[in-house]
């Protein structure tokens, strides 16, 4: 099935998302997101970013910490960068290890600006970005987020950006409390442009793949969402292409045009 999409205002968005989408005109909008219809959230949420300022510097608890605070799962996700403008970063970890105190007096006073560790990012980088990671995603980037289907977002620093003329609020006391600010050193990241298994967590996997070869490695008895980046997709008879997404069930058939890129998650 084709799922349905939902276009959300934010105050980092864009104005000039590709026709693709389909997105209203004068709208900021930061997240394009894809959900069923149902009243049973799927375990997987499927985003497309478009940053034109930095997004806050937050962080995500893990499935114990947000069970503790009476959510059903925490908050793991992976980016992959579609495109980049020059000099665009992503901040990912605290340049050196950091006391709760410390990161709760850098939130209050804004130098955890500058104690987050930016690197620059093009197309085809992605990163895992495990729970109680400290992050921000800077501006210029457009991305797809792959994440455990939890609204749960910890703000701690906003650089003290209005919306409706009010700042947006800040979580200080549980995102200091489920935070690690250690440097980022996770594995599951790297650069890629051709077929290859991106991540493999817990939580779920995840593949680029572009060429269909690439697709009869892959599952078909269970469950996956179809992101495509270019080109068209089919699972089954229902088409995709970029700006779409489909979940297709467990034995459907998944194929893919020349010249066609895609991600494929699964749980």
């Amino acid at each position: 099935m084709k799922l349905h999409t939902h276009m959300v205002e934010k105050p980092w968005g864009r104005d000039d998302i590709p026709a693709h989408f389909g997105a209203p005109k004068g709208k900021r909008i930061g997240e394009i997101w894809y959900d069923d219809g149902s009243d049973i959230p799927l375990p997987l949420l499927i985003k497309w970013l478009f940053t034109s300022e930095k997004l806050s510097v937050q962080v995500h608890p893990n499935d114990a910490q947000a069970r503790a605070r009476g959510f059903p799962s925490g908050k793991e996700e992976c980016w992959y960068v579609v495109s980049a403008e020059p000099g665009a970063v992503i901040g990912m970890g605290t340049k050196h290890a950091l006391s709760s105190d410390e990161l709760r007096a850098a939130s209050l006073d804004g130098s955890i600006e500058d104690l987050l560790d930016w690197k620059p990012v093009q197309a085809g980088d992605y990163f895992y970005i495990a729970a109680c990671t400290v992050h921000a995603i800077g501006a210029g980037i457009v991305l797809v987020e792959v994440q455990q289907y939890a609204d749960l977002t910890y703000r701690l620093y906003d650089y003290g950006r209005l919306d409706k003329g009010k700042p947006r609020a800040l979580h200080l006391d549980d995102g200091v409390a489920v935070s690690l600010p250690l440097p980022y050193t996770d594995s599951r990241s790297g650069h890629a442009l051709t077929s290859t298994q991106l991540v493999d967590s817990p939580h779920f996997r995840l593949w680029l793949v572009s060429d269909a070869d690439a697709l009869l490695d892959l599952r078909s008895d269970t469950r996956r969402w179809i992101i495509p980046l270019s080109g068209e997709c089919f699972a089954g008879d229902i088409k995709g292409n970029a700006g779409d997404c489909l979940l297709a069930d467990a034995g459907v058939d998944v194929r893919m045009s020349d010249n066609s890129t895609m991600l494929v998650a699964m749980e």
